[in-house]
């Protein structure tokens, strides 16, 4: 398998895998499992960030009490120097600002912006990276700047962030296995039952989904597609035996029918009245039967087991054949035949004697409803995606709107009234192209009728 097949069928299966309703699912409730851990986990985080912050203000009020407000300047220096001695800038900074300008503390004050911005003592120690909560006053002529830092309000950030990644991650991880399991095992069985529906449509009765296991929604919908399917073969094993049946008891009445008629023909030889009125019951007799005959032939191929019976045969020989077959007739009147069709062999799998009825149809269809003169094409064309066969004429055609109607049973054009048949046979041709799961389609030859059915390819 080539890389760009491999990335074909990978991308294949993530859209099956995106598009499968436990994926979905899944997808879904991790998605309200993340929403309501985030409300609750973000909650919690407000609740205790507050009470941090309560108890950071608290102990810098604590730190503030220690010291004595009634204080001298000198006094005051004196307070601060011996506490900022014993701090760590990193967790509480203290600086006085004397109104002289002189400073005492363990960090620096400095005007920036406006504001008074905290640095650290040449040679001390680093401020907190965090920051601080800070309460300046005014004491003793000057200013007395007390901070705590904020690095536990950091670390609570950073222990909930860490905390919401221990409890979603390992759970997403494990939600999207579970998804991507279930929904695997669904696509396998959901695949499953599209293949035995395409079988099913494309005529095998015999198709079955695979036993299912279990009594979930995809085993009981297994269970109704087998039932259904056992309800449809058994509807067509009837139908068969009907079609069989009234092929045996209808047949041989007809025939009779026919024959009595020939003998009453002939016994009233002389009497041009009675001869004619015979010749004509005679007629319609046949006539019944070849529509009989056809309507078993058009249920037959409908009901049959569609490719059990196929070979690979040459679509191209076959429709020589049945070319050949027609030409004289078709010169007798006073029409022309083109057979334009290699020596190729040209393979399709198919029932090489409804095949070869399908293209006499077509070659009778183009001889009955075109005048003399009409040119009549039969070729075999091939392209990547299967083989077609042409059966065209230069004739009146048929009009856009009925092209439709025209395999339906029994239904002709106005003009096609006069002319002799009896509507069934484009509706053989249809029925035998849906068997081959080939496509029939009926297009302008400009002038004329172009019928086009395309199989596909071996």
């Amino acid at each position: 398998m080539t890389s760009g097949e491999t990335r074909q069928k990978t991308g294949r299966w993530w859209r099956q895998l995106h598009h499968s309703a436990p994926m979905r699912h899944t997808l879904l409730l991790l998605a309200v499992f993340i929403a309501i851990d985030v409300l609750s986990l973000g909650a919690a985080y407000l609740k205790l960030r507050a009470d941090v912050a309560r108890e950071l203000a608290a102990e810098l009020r604590r730190e503030a009490a220690g010291l004595d407000l009634t204080a001298t300047p000198n006094a005051l220096s004196t307070i601060v120097a011996a506490r900022a001695r014993v701090s760590d800038p990193a967790e509480m900074v203290m600086v006085f600002l004397r109104s002289d300008g002189r400073q005492v503390g363990n960090v620096r004050a400095a005007m920036r912006g406006g504001e008074i911005a905290l640095v650290p003592r040449e040679g001390g120690e680093p401020l907190a990276p965090a920051g601080y909560l800070r309460e300046p006053q005014e004491l003793a002529g000057g200013i007395l700047i007390l901070g705590v830092s904020l690095a536990p309000l950091d670390d609570l950030r950073r222990n909930f962030l860490l905390l919401f990644l221990i409890s979603i991650v390992p759970t997403a991880a494990l939600s999207l296995l579970a998804g991507v399991a279930v929904a695997r095992r669904d696509a396998r069985r959901v695949s499953d039952i599209e293949r035995t529906l395409d079988q099913l449509t494309g005529g095998d009765l015999t198709a079955r989904a695979d036993p299912p296991t279990g009594s979930d929604d995809m085993a009981r919908i297994a269970l109704g597609v087998n039932r259904l399917a056992s309800k449809q073969q058994n509807s067509i094993a009837a139908l068969r035996q009907v079609s069989t049946d009234i092929a045996h008891d209808l047949k041989t009445p007809l025939q009779r029918v026919s024959g009595l008629l020939e003998d009453l023909q002939r016994s009233v030889e002389g009497n041009a009245e009675a001869e004619a009125l015979a010749g004509q019951a005679a007629h319609e007799v046949r006539r019944a039967g070849s529509v009989f005959n056809a309507m078993v032939r058009i249920a037959m191929v409908e009901g049959s087991d569609h490719g059990q019976n196929f070979t690979i045969v040459d679509l191209g020989k076959i429709a020589k054949d049945i070319a050949e077959l027609y030409q004289p007739t078709i010169e007798d009147a006073g029409k022309t035949l083109q057979v334009d069709i290699d020596e190729r062999t040209h393979p399709i799998k198919g029932d090489a004697e409804l095949l070869g009825q399908a293209v006499s149809n077509l070659l009778e269809n183009a001889l009955v409803h075109t005048p003399a003169g009409t040119e009549i094409t039969v070729s075999v064309e091939e392209s990547s995606d299967g083989v077609s066969l042409i059966v065209a004429d230069t004739g009146s055609g048929i009009p856009e709107g009925e092209r439709g109607k025209v395999t339906q049973r029994f239904y002709r054009l106005e003009r096609s009234r006069s002319t002799p048949g009896h509507g069934l046979g484009l509706s053989l041709v249809a029925a035998v192209a849906e068997l081959h799961s080939a496509e029939m389609m009926l297009a302008d030859n400009e002038p004329g009728l172009r019928a086009t059915i395309r199989f596909k390819a071996v």
